[in-house]
């Protein structure tokens, strides 16, 4: 999930700082193009397409990366999917079962199968570090989020159990959860909603920090927990939000009214 949004960001800030980047998204178009930026900043990345939910992809795609730079120090998970991309169909009578299946497979399994193939390469590295996206939905509830919470409270919960079992070989795994990052999945999820501004506001006006982060916001978070300056963190769980769970909304974001 690197050509765009978070992943895109992430990828051109690491290879600045000296990581050899490997760019892999379905978008083979977005990705190249970002794979040129990244060398013409003087910056070392290749493109690898894969489908997050294809095994074989994901074992090519974690083959390919250590062919090209010797090995595998850090995965970063962060394809993901929201139910607005797939259908306009988000309540709990229309959404049919393949939409909600298949933002489960992209979310979930997906990070699953990247975490199992890259393992082998992961045990050679003295600093490897898995990086799983999760989401402020992975904390509290949203309306017409039904698939994309429940995926990103599994990726949450699926963290904090590998940083258990893979504690004996020294790698660290973390999850952060973003608030409202301005990417294209946001776009399309306002773009989805009855009412967009109502539902930017609910997304934005929560936020004590007063805007919409930016994937750059992100992106730093992710390096950190890439880089040694985090090796005591380990299972752990970022909120990077702006403050948007720090505080208690009210029911006037959902258009409700408080009953007697």
């Amino acid at each position: 999930g690197s050509a765009v949004g978070i992943g895109a960001g992430t990828a051109r800030l690491a290879a600045s700082r000296g990581a050899k980047v490997v760019v892999s998204d379905m978008n083979a178009k977005d990705g190249q193009e970002l794979v040129d930026a990244i060398r013409a900043e003087g910056g070392e990345a290749i493109y690898q397409h894969c489908d997050v939910t294809d095994e074989s992809q994901v074992e090519a795609l974690m083959r390919a990366a250590a062919d090209a730079f010797g090995g595998i120090d850090v995965l970063h998970n962060n394809a993901g999917v929201h139910e607005s991309s797939l259908s306009k169909d988000l309540t709990l009578e229309s959404m049919s079962r393949d939409t909600f299946e298949k933002v489960m497979n992209i979310n979930v399994t997906g990070v699953w199968l990247c975490a199992k193939y890259a393992l082998p390469f992961l045990r050679a590295s003295d600093c490897a570090s898995i990086i799983n996206a999760g989401s402020t939905s992975s904390l509290s509830g949203y309306p017409q989020c039904q698939a994309y919470g429940a995926s990103k409270g599994a990726v949450m919960q699926l963290s904090k159990m590998l940083a258990v079992d893979l504690a004996p070989d020294s790698i660290r795994v973390n999850c952060y959860c973003p608030g409202s990052i301005h990417t294209q999945i946001v776009d399309n999820f306002l773009a989805a909603a009855p009412d967009p501004q109502a539902m930017l506001n609910t997304m934005t006006q929560t936020h004590l920090i007063p805007r919409m982060g930016q994937p750059a916001d992100v992106a730093e978070l992710v390096c950190f927990l890439a880089s040694p300056e985090s090796k005591f963190v380990n299972g752990a769980v970022w909120t990077i939000d702006g403050g948007s769970l720090a505080w208690r909304g009210t029911l006037d974001v959902l258009g409700m009214e408080v009953k007697a």
